[in-house]
């Protein structure tokens, strides 16, 4: 029962990037992340698709740690403050350290790849190679 080229994308990465649109939206208006999921979720069509309920999880996750994601992206993005960094970085960022700290199924590479990739299509030139670097020196704290 495919769906032909839509289905490209894999699953968790279109969960990923809806959670980044909520995460976004939420960033740049200064709202609370569950509140704008809760819009966001009811302006989706039914039936809604598999990957929804990832994204909401990765909304409400972050929202739930924000505190620590972001007292450890700050500690470690040198020369970076999160005011600094652009809103699409900063909210990839905060969804990848979400699943390398608790979300065991998700390998830590993969949730590294998945912010790069996202950053690669999404930010700027310089956003892949900033990610990467920053989300890897967080792994490498989290396995200690």
């Amino acid at each position: 029962m495919a769906e032909g080229p839509k289905q490209q994308m894999p699953a968790r990465r279109k969960a990923r990037k809806r959670a980044l649109d909520v995460l976004f939206e939420a960033d740049l208006r200064d709202r609370p992340p569950v509140e704008v999921l809760a819009g966001y979720v009811e302006r989706i069509e039914k039936p809604r698709p598999d990957h929804l309920g990832y994204a909401v999880g990765l909304v409400e996750g972050v929202a739930g740690h924000l505190d620590r994601i972001d007292e450890l992206i700050s500690s470690y993005a040198e020369g970076w403050t999160l005011d600094r960094m652009p809103v699409v970085d900063r909210n990839l960022a905060r969804i990848a350290v979400y699943e390398l700290l608790y979300l065991d199924e998700i390998d830590d590479a993969v949730a590294i790849s998945e912010a790069v990739e996202l950053a690669r299509q999404m930010s700027t030139d310089d956003s892949p190679r900033f990610l990467n670097g920053l989300l890897g020196r967080i792994a490498e704290y989290a396995t200690r």
